[in-house]
């Protein structure tokens, strides 16, 4: 990259920028990435892609493997601020499968069709990987550098246990990420349209820990005509159907009482959210499409997924295993582990198979003001709102080196686009127009950050 003057008042996106970014997405989303768990993935194509385009901008892209064929890629670009924290820019090359029966058009495709491009990642999330790219090569042409160092990964994993990727360069490689205080990703900085003249656009500051859970039930062995009290399959079913009934209490995070607040706001609600009495469940029946944004985070979830056990009609197995998505508020996991051991009761053992934290970022800090700064200049009328994600992302690794992370995969959506239904959904897509938005949010953002 030119090592210029900044000029961090001009806009960097240009006519180049903005065919980039639909072509690198629609390529990205042809380099099959499918993570299918266990290992089998990979991301090396992609990895290779991205790399020869950052190196064509004068970067100097690292691509490191655990595994081979499991490739992340990891750059710098230098700030002018030699004095200022570095801030990490990450996502993810994987992507979840995708049965090419289910879609309208081959999810691998890429099809740019009627302003649209269609394919597996187009949200979840080539869309920014593509984004982040083509922000570095405009700036590239433009002669422009950030104020503070910017570190760029692509990672490999994230769809599964993150072991080859974020997980991998955390524990092997954190001398790439010296001096990253911040980072920004996936899943915030999208439209919500929740009703009429009300644009939201939520803002990631917090997820909830993943508690995935394996069940294992004991018990005697036996023909399946006869009686038998220590069936592992009668008491695994038991502790499923319990964990699945479950009312898990309230518990509200600073992240997300500040979205009800403003969200309660916003809809002409007056609700003190520190009141022992306030009833976020109440409120969320007043917020309309809105609640939809907060409900998953009021609470811990444990939904039961997998079920294995037995070979044969006549025979009672030894053994049944199950296996429960469980996710975790910040500051619950005691409470969370108890109550499992409530649920599963004597005759089933539980276990964490794969456990990440919880995560908060503040709202009221300079970076939250930035970020939302970056969104309204570009729609004035929209209104940012914070968040907490349901689930989780590569942030929860990058936040074991003190790196706090918001979600900011900015991309401004028509009424009616479901966003969050493209997630791991079928037809996934995304508008042209969105990806030319969020290109310029983030060449202001990384500029001003």
């Amino acid at each position: 990259m030119a090592d210029s003057t900044p000029d961090q008042g001009r806009e960097a996106v240009d006519a180049v920028a903005l065919d980039e970014v639909v072509a690198f997405t629609s390529d990205l989303i042809r380099i099959d990435t499918t993570n299918r768990g266990g290992g089998d993935c990979r991301e090396r194509p992609a990895a290779e892609y991205v790399a020869e385009r950052l190196a064509a901008a004068g970067l100097e892209p690292a691509l490191l493997e655990r595994t081979p064929g499991r490739t992340n890629v990891v750059a710098r670009i230098p700030g002018t601020d030699p004095g200022a924290d570095a801030l990490l820019v990450h996502g993810h090359l994987d992507v979840v499968p995708a049965e090419p029966a289910d879609w309208s058009t081959h999810p691998f495709s890429g099809e740019v069709r009627d302003g649209v491009v269609w394919g597996r990642g187009a949200v979840d999330m080539k869309n920014m990987d593509a984004m982040v790219l083509s922000v570095v090569r405009a700036w590239a042409r433009a002669g422009i550098r950030p104020r503070r160092d910017i570190v760029i990964a692509y990672t490999a994993d994230e769809e599964a246990s993150a072991i080859d990727g974020a997980g991998f360069l955390t524990d092997s490689h954190p001398e790439l990420f010296e001096g990253c205080t911040e980072g920004i990703s996936e899943s915030g900085a999208f439209s919500f349209h929740a009703g009429p003249g009300m644009t939201l656009y939520p803002l990631g500051a917090g997820e909830r820990g993943t508690a995935w859970l394996k069940l294992t039930a004991h018990g005697r062995a036996g023909h399946g005509s006869k009686v038998n009290r220590a069936n592992a399959v009668s008491r695994l079913a038991a502790a499923v159907a319990r964990i699945g009934d479950h009312e898990w209490p309230l518990r509200l995070t600073p992240t997300v009482r500040a979205a009800l607040r403003e969200l309660a706001a916003l809809h002409g609600i007056d609700v003190d959210t520190d009141d022992p009495g306030f009833d976020p469940d109440v409120l969320l029946t007043k917020l309309g499409p809105a609640a939809a944004l907060v409900e998953a985070t009021v609470r811990n979830s444990a939904n039961p997924t997998v079920l294995e056990a037995g070979y044969k009609v006549n025979v009672i197995p030894g053994q049944a295993v199950a296996m429960v998505d469980g996710r975790m508020l910040p500051g619950t996991e005691d409470e969370f582990c108890a109550t499992l051991d409530e649920l599963t009761g004597p005759d089933v053992d539980w276990e964490f198979h794969h456990r990440e934290v919880a995560l908060q970022a503040p709202v009221d800090s300079p970076t939250y003001a930035k970020l939302r700064a970056a969104i309204e200049r570009f729609d004035p009328a929209g209104h940012v709102v914070p968040y907490c994600m349901s689930g989780g992302t590569d942030a929860k690794q990058f936040s074991r080196l003190g790196v706090t992370g918001y979600g900011f995969s900015p991309l401004k959506l028509p009424p009616g686009f479901d966003y969050q239904a493209m997630f791991h959904g079928v037809d996934e897509r995304v508008p042209v127009d969105a990806l030319h938005f969020g290109v310029r949010v983030l060449d202001h953002y990384l500029q001003h950050a």
